[in-house]
């Protein structure tokens, strides 16, 4: 009895998608109150992005990574001669 009774309530989808009125969200409702008083202003969909900073040489980071690798040979090396 429990289980025919658990099946009767389950949710129907199709019956829920072919619903004549469907309510917005929460969010939708809290959105449009809020807009009908305070309308926002217009926006392009993709905004232009902020002026493009310029850009160092791909070289530039290149050349710092190779001298941070020295650097921590060199250190080493000198850390192994230090303890012989």
């Amino acid at each position: 009895m429990a289980e025919e009774n658990d099946w009767q309530h389950d949710f129907d989808h199709a019956w829920a998608n072919s619903a004549e009125h469907k309510e917005p969200s929460a969010r939708a409702r809290m959105l449009a109150a809020r807009w009908r008083e305070n309308p926002p202003d217009p926006a392009p969909f993709r905004a232009d992005p902020g002026p493009a900073t310029p850009r160092r040489s791909p070289w530039a980071s290149t050349a710092v990574v190779i001298g941070c690798v020295v650097a921590v040979m060199i250190l080493i090396g000198y850390l192994q001669m230090r303890s012989t």
